[in-house]
């Protein structure tokens, strides 16, 4: 069982060239979020993913973007995927240009939603799962209510990983990925190469240990 790992927030040529020779499938850069100390601008994010492996997945990442906003970094930026909470106008703007990672922010009703957004898709769907809230605060969503979600969907787990929980993480959800940022981190925004390494090393170890017939992906 492949699980693919992203490592959010990337807004050095540092980061990305670690976390590409780290074996990272996807890196996010994170644009239009307000207070965020990951942001970065257009052109940056530009020169930054010149670092990247062209085999590395690039993710523009958005918090309730506007149109605009978005139709730039396409554009400009040309990311691989759209992460955001979904819309059907954003969804239309994305459309041919890029595929489009809808995010799912954990709560009672998850399940309920989740199945609904299953069975609006031709295929088996892929969305990010964040805690309830806000995401981007490094904390995480219930375990138990993503693994029901990982058994209907391709399953992106986010919130509160670290290199020292990601093994468990993995083993409790079978998340089809996982997406890290502020714990590969040694202060706010600030990506540490020895942990971003380590995180990976994690993923890639659990992911030997897993039986293949309780794979939650196609």
């Amino acid at each position: 069982m492949h699980v693919r790992v992203k490592i959010c927030g990337i807004n050095t040529s540092e980061a990305a060239r670690t976390a590409s020779s780290s074996g990272a499938d996807a890196v996010g850069f994170i644009f239009a979020f307000p207070d965020s100390p990951r942001c970065v601008g257009v052109d940056d994010a530009c020169e930054i993913a010149g670092h990247l492996d062209p085999f590395v997945t690039r993710v523009a990442v958005f918090r309730h973007p506007d149109v605009a906003a978005v139709s730039k970094v396409l554009s400009t930026f040309r990311p691989d995927i759209v992460q955001c909470e979904a819309s059907d106008e954003l969804l239309a703007t994305a459309a041919g240009r890029a595929a489009f990672l809808p995010v799912f922010h954990d709560g009672e009703d998850l399940a309920d939603r989740a199945d609904r957004f299953a069975a609006e898709s031709r295929a088996k769907p892929a969305i990010l799962l964040e805690a309830s809230g806000v995401g981007g605060r490094g904390i995480a969503p219930d375990w138990l209510r993503a693994a029901e979600v990982a058994k209907s969907t391709n399953l992106i787990l986010a919130g509160g990983l670290t290199p020292d929980n990601v093994a468990g993480a993995i083993r409790a959800v079978r998340p089809a990925g996982v997406d890290v940022s502020s714990g590969v981190e040694s202060a706010p925004g600030i990506k540490d190469p020895d942990l971003i390494a380590a995180f990976i090393t994690a993923v890639r170890t659990v992911e030997k240990t897993l039986d293949p017939r309780l794979e939650t992906t196609p």
